[in-house]
């Protein structure tokens, strides 16, 4: 396996648990499902922060900022990278 493709199954998942956390953010988690949503924060809004600073909130509070993240995360981030990897020979 090269590290090209690790490193797109890795912004692949990442991508799933920007997901995970958007659909979680529009219930009122508790418990288990509280501390999750906390530790999804933590991994993902570092990431999506830079979108929400970006992308201006629409209309009656619709924020549009993770799905641009993860738009560019899939589209532009994630291709350059394999492409450079993958022409350095890794």
């Amino acid at each position: 396996m090269s590290l090209a493709s690790i490193v797109s199954q890795v912004i692949s998942f990442y991508g799933i648990l920007i997901f995970v956390y958007v659909i979680m953010s529009w219930f009122r988690p508790s418990g288990v499902f509280l501390d999750l949503y906390r530790v999804l924060g933590t991994l993902c809004e570092p990431y999506v922060g830079i979108f929400r600073r970006i992308v201006p909130v629409v209309g009656g509070g619709i924020d549009f900022s993770p799905m641009v993240a993860l738009l560019v995360l899939q589209l532009l981030v994630q291709p350059l990278l394999v492409t450079i990897l993958r022409t350095l020979g890794l």
